[in-house]
């Protein structure tokens, strides 16, 4: 199971330098997780810098995978995640939701950089 997090898809939507690197796991989508969070970081950003339809379009890609929303049992394991990690909350509900699902991150997020069950791209 894979979870790619919000950079992850906004690379792949923008075509930048690491799109490929996310392109075979977005596209098998029977092993795609998409934590809610991630549809609310990912329709924010396409919304504010590409306008409403490519925000639409991108949303109805994430949803092409197990869409898995933010429940008490995983707010509390987010919450756990981010004290011990130092994560945001966004990041800590994406990691949650992957470790549940016994899934790896993909991300170009530094925050989620050398901890176990991350793919990590660095930006430069």
């Amino acid at each position: 199971m894979n979870v790619v997090d919000s950079s992850g898809w906004l690379e792949y939507f923008a075509g930048g330098r690491h799109a490929r690197s996310f392109e075979p796991v977005l596209e098998d989508v029977d092993s795609l997780v998409v934590p809610s969070v991630s549809v609310y970081e990912v329709f924010k950003v396409l919304l504010r810098e590409a306008g409403e339809e490519a925000a639409i379009q991108g949303v109805a890609a994430m949803q092409r995978g197990r869409l898995v929303d933010l429940t008490s049992q995983r707010a509390l394991e987010a919450a756990t995640l981010s004290l011990r990690h130092s994560l945001p909350m966004a990041d800590s509900i994406i990691l949650a939701a992957a470790r549940e699902h016994s899934a790896i991150v993909w991300t170009l997020d530094e925050d989620f950089s050398g901890l176990p069950g991350v793919r990590y791209f660095a930006r430069k």
